[in-house]
C-alpha cells in the first residue's frame, strides 16, 4: 500500500469534505502509521491543522474514515503537500536492508512511523520493534529515500535508562 491510496480514500469521504468546507484553510501537517507484521492490524492516521484555531484534527483511515480532534496545538507544524507519496513496502525494505548492513538479525514485529516536515524537509521518524525485545529508532529522508538515523536499543538498554 502507498500513502496516496489512503489520501484518495480520505478525499473521497464525506467527513473530510464536510471538514474542508467548514475549514477551507486547513492543511495536511502530519501522519502516523503503525504497521503490525504479526497481526496485520495496520493503523493509518492523517492530520490536518486549522491555522485560525491552531487545532489539529486526525483522520483515522483503517476502516471507515473517522475524525478525531487532537488536544495538542499545531501552531508550528509545516504544511505537507497532498501529492506526497511513498510505498510502505519500500519503507520496510529500506529498514530491512539497513538492518542487514548493521548486522541486526532480529525480525521486524511492528513499525511505528510519524510523517513530519521540518525546515522544509519531509521525514519519517519512528520506532521499529524487533524480536528479542529490541527496538530501532529511525529517521528516513523521504526526498532522498534513505535512512539518515539508525539506532538499535535492547530491552536491557531501556532498563539502564529507567534505573538512572
Amino acid at each position: 500500500m502507498n500513502l496516496q491510496f489512503y489520501l484518495e480514500k480520505l478525499f473521497a469521504s464525506e467527513k473530510f469534505q464536510s471538514f474542508m468546507k467548514e475549514n477551507p484553510s486547513a492543511y495536511f501537517c502530519s501522519g502516523f502509521f503503525a504497521i503490525d507484521e504479526e497481526k496485520g492490524d495496520n493503523k493509518i492516521h492523517v492530520d490536518y491543522v486549522v491555522p485560525a484555531t491552531k487545532k489539529i484534527f486526525s483522520f483515522q483511515l483503517e476502516g471507515e474514515v473517522d475524525m478525531v480532534s487532537v488536544e495538542q496545538e499545531g501552531e508550528s507544524l509545516e504544511q505537507i503537500s497532498d501529492n506526497i507519496d511513498f510505498d510502505f513496502g519500500e519503507i520496510e525494505k529500506l529498514i530491512v536492508e539497513k538492518m542487514e548492513q548493521e548486522n541486526v538479525k532480529n525480525k521486524i514485529q511492528k513499525i511505528l512511523l510519524s510523517l513530519q516536515k521540518v525546515k522544509g524537509k519531509i521525514f519519517l521518524v519512528g520506532t521499529v520493534f524487533i524480536s528479542g525485545l529490541g527496538m530501532i529508532k529511525i529517521k528516513i529522508d523521504l526526498e532522498e529515500m534513505n535512512i539518515i538515523e539508525f539506532e538499535k536499543k535492547s530491552f536491557m538498554d531501556m532498563l539502564k535508562i529507567v534505573r538512572k
